[in-house]
């Protein structure tokens, strides 16, 4: 089994918004659906997003943060690889978005207790070795009644296939050539729930995300960007990211910050 490299962040940071990068197929329809989600969830809470305050935890190239920005968010994106903070920064500008970025890691917060309104953190937690940790911290900057908003995998048989051996395993499939995930770090729900709750976070959902697209096209469209005729930002496309009923692959959903540690949220499927 490879071992996760969390390097690659560094090595290939500088083309997270170039189609015919790795790190691009997170963006193409993965971006999409995330904000989607999120922005429903706002909605459904009754929260005007225009000047409340948010982090992005692992921000990467600001693929998210430049959504938040765009509803009017102040976002603070922060980020362990020095070379994607780089790119999100320059990204940002270009873009003309007031985004902040700062190399920070998710298991020390460079921010005040109870600062945040928002908080939020994708493609993140089934790489950080103090998943623990990540998400006290995220407990800690957010106000009560903030909002909480993730997504992760599943730590499944067909996480293991889709995500282990068609994307990182398999030759004529795989998007790079080293370990991104491990699947022994794959979160059940249950497991991230009982994280959320010991540190004062309700969960409010668990729904599904995954490729609406068939199985054999996702694995021939992959195999087209390994023979370099079809971008990585295309791929992505193909996928068809967004909500599914099944939460087998990946999941995501909302937590809110509780004003007393007390009381729990709803319990999520498997």
């Amino acid at each position: 089994m490879m071992p996760i490299d969390n390097a690659i962040y560094d090595r290939l940071g500088s083309g997270w918004w170039d189609e015919s990068n790795p790190l691009n197929a997170l963006n193409g329809s993965f971006t999409p659906a995330r904000f989607a989600y999120f922005r429903d969830v706002l909605d459904r809470l009754g929260l005007d997003p225009a000047g409340l305050r948010a982090v992005d935890v692992g921000c990467g190239g600001g693929f998210l943060a430049e959504e938040f920005a765009h509803i009017g968010c102040r976002v603070l994106g922060v980020d362990p690889s020095e070379v994607s903070i780089r790119t999100a920064r320059q990204h940002a500008t270009a873009s003309g978005l007031k985004i902040g970025y700062v190399v920070n890691a998710g298991e020390r917060l460079a921010l005040k207790d109870e600062s945040v309104d928002i908080a939020y953190c994708c493609d993140v937690l089934e790489h950080v070795a103090e998943l623990d940790q990540v998400v006290a911290e995220t407990a800690r900057v957010l106000k009560p009644g903030g909002v909480y908003l993730f997504d992760t995998i599943n730590r499944t048989r067909a996480s293991k296939l889709f995500f282990i051996k068609l994307l990182q395993e398999w030759r004529l499939t795989r998007v790079v050539d080293t370990g991104v995930h491990s699947w022994a770090m794959f979160i059940k729900p249950l497991e991230l729930e009982a994280i959320l709750r010991r540190h004062g976070l309700r969960l409010g959902e668990i729904v599904g995300l995954g490729p609406r697209a068939g199985l054999a096209s996702l694995g021939w469209n992959f195999v087209r960007v390994r023979l370099g005729q079809l971008s990585f930002g295309e791929a992505s496309r193909r996928m068809d990211i967004g909500q599914v009923r099944r939460i087998d692959l990946s999941y995501l959903g909302y937590a809110t910050k509780l004003s007393r540690r007390s009381g729990s949220g709803a319990s999520p499927p498997g």
